[in-house]
């Protein structure tokens, strides 16, 4: 039993450390595309990665069938491949991770009564690393050995790019200014500064980031260079980030996850939340290319909060969905979605149809528009912190996926998000200037999509919400589609007084047709809120700016979409310089 146990466990961990090797070499190879402007292979790489967890799983689970035949549990045996498969993790460099590829596996192969610590890792064992010496990930400098200015000049070219930087001197230059200005507790002689540079550059987009912290009698300040390659002229530092907030939103969980090449990803996060604390270790390890444990981690910080809780799951604020019904835990920020049996009339999809929309967000940049999502599948919730009408809410509207077992509730199929204010109720309780700079990050947001190749479709202000940082995000995804599916139109000019005052189009219009003046009619139909979208995006209201955007995305231009506000740029904080 033991000789077969020890074999299960190997064959699980042969299938995870696949998963490692093809996943690091898609990773390490993002600094080619970087260096080489490949933004098209940079979208194609990040859909293909999105997918390696899946297929390394499935084929493990193949090749388990295919070796030991295994048709049922045998619990006395699964024990003692959980206890196996620790042997293995011992001396591991990544057992949080390897951990999850085991869940995944078993989870795959059994039904959820056997989703406990005894078969499976809801309690990790990693945290052993916590005791261990801590793996060297970061780089330090001492500024007092080669002056501040030679010393950052050492951190920007670290990472050996193969492009040479447009004029590297006037780019340290700018950021030791921009230090001088914003990080207040790096000022101090610098015999008593420190610089922490992590080892490893952030790819995601167009974008490369190097990350770390100077320490100094005040404190740790964290910092983030942004550097970006133009491919006339080479690589310039664009922005440099120095407070929490700003790095929080780079990191935000409406981004495109980071490929960045580390070989331990635990001591990576524990790193990055001593910068960013309010950000999760679900958060970071998401944020960082590991989804899938970043989901593990959710569940198991999900289930530490209802053992410390006592509030009851509710209706989520807002207008009902026609496709979705969603409910939230108030003194837990994120909501829980699912899809309905039965979708209004007007809604002529099946369940398929909006599972692959998800999918399709999963698999797109999203360039901090739209949420990110967690895919669950049979999620057991204690049935007593259900109130009575989200109860009665779920029997009705979607019974084919919710069942009572003893004293729980199980959902067979749900999406997680992080929960945000409905931009509808947002706006109702704004004032002037919160108006304004919400129905602008409305537009911003509909822009930056678009240029993403995503088509929102449904554009009303309840599928939009505001975050705590204020920005406008999208998460309704049952309508969008790529933007070379739709056909922009303006509505022609009625000629006839039958026309004029005609109750529906007296024009054909196609399945495929969007006229964008008729945003102004049903998103904006309360004057004000049009009154100060018009100010800002009124190009937003015209087919043309649509057109113009298909025939960028045609050419393959992709627009630029930065992770921190304009204001930060070198560019516009230095014009003198002339950055870039």
């Amino acid at each position: 039993m033991k000789s077969l146990a020890q074999a299960i466990a190997q064959n699980i961990l042969s299938g995870f450390e696949r998963h490692i090797f093809l996943y690091s070499e898609i990773t390490k190879s993002a600094k080619t595309r970087f260096e080489q402007c490949q933004w098209n292979e940079v979208q194609k790489a990040a859909r293909q990665r999105t997918d390696f967890y899946e297929h390394r799983v499935t084929e493990t689970l193949q090749q388990l069938n295919d070796d030991f035949d295994i048709k049922e549990l045998n619990e006395s045996l699964w024990l003692e491949v959980k206890m196996a498969y620790i042997g293995l993790l011992a001396k591991h460099n990544q057992p949080d991770l390897a951990e999850s590829f085991y869940n995944s596996v078993f989870c795959n192969l059994f039904s959820r009564q056997y989703y406990h610590n005894g078969y499976i890792f809801v309690e990790s064992t990693a945290c052993r690393l916590d005791c261990e010496q801590p793996p060297a990930i970061y780089t330090r400098y001492q500024p007092a050995e080669k002056g501040v200015f030679n010393t950052i000049k050492d951190m920007v070219t670290s990472p050996q790019f193969d492009v040479n930087f447009q004029d590297i001197d006037r780019d340290v230059n700018c950021l030791i200014n921009v230090f001088r200005q914003r990080a207040k507790k790096t000022m101090f002689q610098i015999e008593t500064l420190q610089f922490d540079l992590l080892n490893f550059v952030f790819y995601r987009n167009k974008g490369a980031y190097l990350i770390g912290r100077v320490i100094s009698p005040a404190g740790i300040t964290p910092f983030i260079f942004s550097v970006l390659n133009d491919p006339e002229k080479g690589l310039y530092l664009d922005a440099v980030l120095t407070d929490e907030e700003s790095m929080a939103v780079v990191f935000g969980f409406a981004r495109a996850y980071f490929f960045v090449d580390c070989e331990h990803p635990y001591a990576l996060v524990n790193f990055l939340q001593s910068l960013i604390p309010h950000k999760t270790r679900a958060d970071l390890y998401s944020a960082i290319g590991y989804h899938k444990q970043g989901k593990t981690q959710f569940y198991r910080d999900f289930l530490n909060h209802l053992s410390t809780s006592n509030d009851k799951f509710e209706l989520a604020a807002g207008i009902k969905g026609m496709v979705m019904s969603v409910f939230t835990l108030p003194s837990y920020p994120y909501v829980f979605k699912i899809i309905k049996d039965k979708f209004a009339p007007s809604k002529n999809m099946t369940k398929q149809d909006v599972k692959d929309k998800y999918r399709l967000v999963k698999h797109h940049d999203r360039v901090g528009r739209m949420a990110d999502t967690m895919e669950y599948s049979e999620v057991a919730f204690p049935k007593s912190r259900f109130s009575t009408e989200l109860l009665e809410e779920l029997y009705q509207v979607a019974p084919s996926i919710i069942r009572e077992e003893n004293e729980l509730i199980v959902i067979q199929h749900l999406y997680i998000e992080r929960r945000m204010i409905p931009l509808n109720i947002y706006l109702s309780n704004a004032n002037e200037e919160e108006t304004k700079e919400a129905l602008y990050g409305y537009g911003q947001a509909i822009k930056q999509l678009i240029a993403a190749d995503i088509f929102p479709g449904d554009m009303l202000l309840k599928n939009f919400g505001v975050t705590r940082h204020g920005r406008v995000i999208f998460y309704d995804y049952d309508e969008i589609t790529y933007m070379n599916e739709v056909n922009f139109r303006t509505i022609p000019e009625p000629k006839t007084e039958e026309q004029i005052y005609a109750a529906e189009p007296w024009y054909s219009v196609a399945p495929e047709d969007v006229f964008p003046e008729e945003l102004a009619t049903f998103a904006l139909s309360n004057r004000k809120y049009r009154e100060a979208f018009k100010a800002v995006h009124e190009d937003l209201l015209h087919a043309d700016y649509w057109k113009n955007v298909q025939e960028n995305l045609k050419n393959k231009v992709y627009g630029d979409v930065y992770p921190y506000p304009d204001e930060l740029r070198f560019c516009n904080m230095f014009p003198a310089e002339q950055v870039k």
